[in-house]
């Protein structure tokens, strides 16, 4: 079966000219990136909370800061992140329950000021079989289309 022909079988997009990279290729991008994300030291969510590099925002309070993601996975997706640094989830502290409870609280309220009246979903990544590319931790919030399930 011609390559072309075989993608569109199974649902793949092909790369080449005048081609956007299919869903596929984005997949594995994150998993990539994924996998070599490392914990410790600065994060571009430290450098976004400290107004160091622009973010579009959409929140922001005392404990945390709300707002798009770069690379959007949904046509609403944006991100909750604490201001306080907690690398993994698996590492947060008891003492960070509310703090926690906090960020979807604020994305709850974020999602309807966004209009996603039929519905959201809230991911956090932890780990890197986990998918996250960033060791701060932050709450994912996509919507505006139907989203399938298993999500990964």
């Amino acid at each position: 079966m011609a390559r072309r022909a075989r993608a569109a079988v199974i649902g793949r997009r092909t790369e080449g000219p005048g081609r956007k990279r299919g869903a596929t290729a984005a997949m594995a991008d994150e998993v990539s990136k994924a996998q070599a994300a490392r914990p410790g030291g600065d994060t571009i969510f430290g450098k976004i909370i400290r107004k160091e590099i622009p973010a579009n925002i959409i929140y922001e309070d005392e404990q945390c800061l709300a707002f798009h993601d770069i690379s959007p996975q949904a046509p609403t997706h944006f991100l909750v992140i604490p201001k306080k640094p907690i690398v993994r989830l698996s590492e947060a502290e008891d003492s960070d329950e509310s703090l926690l409870g906090h960020l979807m609280i604020v994305g709850k309220k974020c999602a309807a000021s966004l209009g996603l009246t039929n519905g959201f979903r809230m991911v956090v990544n932890e780990g890197p079989e986990g998918g996250q590319s960033v060791y701060h931790v932050h709450l994912h919030v996509l919507g505006g289309r139907q989203l399938g399930w298993p999500p990964g």
